[in-house]
């Protein structure tokens, strides 16, 4: 049976307003007659049913076994053609040291194959596209991709066909999947906890709180002393060391830098030398961070001559958590619907695609926020939207969602564009929003959350002070064009945004919602609109591009979106080099 079948017979279910899970549209794609059975199904009255399970629709298979429809075939439904060719998305994204380009092939329809190859522009610039034909193979230009934090090279994705596919027998799942075997645990999700009233009170206490966390990956790797006991008498010359919340960053008229550093007890300047290697480092520094310094005082006890300096940072012997089981999550953001330019059509090749056989292992979608394009987010927005209310816009992208196969878990946190409060955290969408986009019940949880999916932690954060991190550091360290290095800075980090004052914005609670206790084994973003990724110190870190095409605004901007990009991660091999595949649905 051709792929595309069962995206036929998923259409023309959803025609008549029905939803099914995989293991239903397969039963009806193999069925004798597809097209009685879901006309049997439509004069049956089950059209209000939220998700037809194989359970719905085997009678129906069994009642026009013999090729006679129910009520003398009135509502037979018509099959879509499928004759189109398959989505544009395959495997073969390869990686290369420095943020070199990877691309990706798609195969011809009649045989997919994982097919990848090396080379390209390595800025990451996806604006121009090659043109395709039905039996032409296309290959996609560039993509940003990186290394990880040691440099190393990610290999290219291997074809996985070494881990055998159950075969589908009636009553099971399809391909042998079973949801009794899947598992997710949210953590760090703001949503039901908001308690800051935005008191002075209530920011002192949040900095504390991230100082007392962060500082506890620090004092065991530098000899600490409070900052009111460091220049007390006798210490002159002493080896020492702090750790502290960065409060200024100046340099000196000789091109020294000097840092205060406060901790509860006060703050303390730290100077370091312009020709010292660290130096280096102090260009990565944001204010707000906590950091440890190691050094001698002064002779007068009034400067801590810096030596070392530390980040909380991901330890080098970190090694990811894996599935215990073949399981695939794919990673989207940015969605924009109710903008002129979201691109619907992609938006459908790739639900489209989660219906066939090649996706049949893919059993999560995480979605990092910006569902809708919302209103009011930027000047003369209101002149680029298709839908211009609020509600309208998530009404639309419930129905977007409804292509999803219907048995796929699915979590959300919300982004700048939705509609939820912009300071961080975000809690998720409130009862009514829920209401709206109640399809397949998926998990709404808040910005950030960390979820764990069968073992795996992937830290999901839309993205903001991505922004403010490539303000702030220098462009080999942070850029547009490779949006994984800003993120490997976050995880060095160990806060999903440390700067306060700027752009982005912090609601105070009664903790830090936005420090990394744990080393995530996926980090996942999105909000820059740019395609990237890499691993730092085996931390895989994605962002994930969007599917809107350029706005006027964006343009304004000089914003040049990559977009339909859809990455595919194996749950079960996060440990090997090459854990990812990316699919191009352009």
């Amino acid at each position: 049976m051709p792929l595309e079948e069962p995206v036929a017979v998923a259409r023309a279910l959803a025609s008549h307003g029905f939803n099914a899970d995989r293991e239903a549209v397969t039963l009806l794609a193999n069925a004798p007659d597809p097209k009685a059975a879901i006309a049997h199904l439509t004069d049956t009255g089950l059209s209000g049913t939220t998700r037809l399970t194989a359970a719905d629709v085997r009678p129906a298979i069994e009642a026009t076994a013999d090729g006679t429809p129910a009520g003398g075939g009135a509502g037979t439904a018509d099959r879509p053609d499928t004759t189109g060719t398959p989505p544009a998305g395959n495997r073969g994204a390869t990686a290369s040291d420095g943020g070199a380009a990877a691309t990706a092939a798609n195969a011809p329809e009649e045989e997919p194959t994982a097919d990848s190859s090396s080379g390209g522009d390595p800025t990451g610039d996806l604006s121009s596209r090659g043109n395709t034909t039905d039996d032409t193979a296309r290959t996609d230009p560039s993509v940003s991709t990186g290394t990880d934090g040691d440099n190393d090279p990610l290999s290219a994705p291997e074809d996985d066909t070494t881990d055998d596919i159950p075969v589908e027998t009636e009553g099971s799942a399809v391909g042998g999947r079973d949801p009794s075997l899947r598992s997710i645990d949210i953590s760090g999700d703001i949503t039901g906890r908001s308690t800051g009233t935005g008191r002075y009170e209530d920011f002192v206490a949040v900095f504390r709180d991230r100082y007392e966390r962060l500082s506890r990956h620090l004092k065991g790797r530098v000899n600490h002393r409070s900052t009111d006991t460091l220049g007390s008498a006798g210490d002159g010359g002493g080896e020492t060391g702090l750790v502290g919340m960065v409060a200024e960053i100046n340099s000196t008229k000789s091109g020294h830098w000097m840092i205060d550093l406060e901790d509860p007890r006060g703050t303390f300047p730290c100077l370091v030398m312009k020709d010292k290697e660290i130096a280096d480092h102090v260009n990565e520094l944001l204010l707000d961070e906590v950091i440890a310094v190691e050094g001698s005082v002064s002779g007068d006890g009034s400067i801590l001559f810096v030596d070392d300096l530390h980040f909380p940072d991901i330890p080098r012997t970190y090694r990811p958590n894996t599935a215990d089981r073949p399981v695939r999550a794919a990673l989207i953001s940015d969605v924009h619907v109710g903008s002129q330019e979201f691109l619907a059509d992609a938006w459908s090749r790739f639900a489209d695609w989660l219906h066939t056989e090649e996706a049949e292992r893919v059993e999560y979608l995480c979605i990092a926020g910006d569902m809708v394009e919302g209103v009011g987010v930027y000047p003369d927005q209101d002149e680029e939207l298709d839908i211009v209310d609020i509600y309208e816009q998530y009404e639309a992208f419930a129905e977007y969602l409804k292509e999803v196969p219907g048995d796929m878990e699915i979590i959300m946190i919300p982004g700048n564009h939705d509609a939820v409060r912009l300071a961080e955290p975000q809690p998720g969408f409130d009862d009514e929003l829920r209401d709206i986009m109640d399809v397949h019940d998926p998990r709404i949880v808040g910005n950030p959350s960390t979820v764990t999916i069968e073992g795996v932690n992937i830290l999901m954060y839309h993205g903001v002070s991505l922004d403010e991190v490539i303000a702030e550091l220098p462009e080999e360290k942070a850029s547009y064009d490779e949006p994984h290095k800003p993120m490997y800075q976050l995880l060095k980090k160990r806060h999903v945004a440390p700067q306060f004052g700027g752009h982005t914005r912090l609601a105070p609670e009664e903790k830090d919602y936005l420090v990394m206790d744990e080393v995530p084994d996926i980090f996942h973003t999105g909000h820059v609109h740019k395609f990237g990724y890499g691993k730092y110190r085996n931390v895989l870190a994605v962002n994930t591009g969007c599917w809107q095409a350029q706005t006027d605004f964006q343009q304004s901007v000089n914003i040049n979106p990559d977009t339909a990009y859809a990455p595919i991660v194996d749950l079960h091999r996060l440990d090997k080099p090459d854990p990812m595949t990316i699919y191009d649905f352009n």
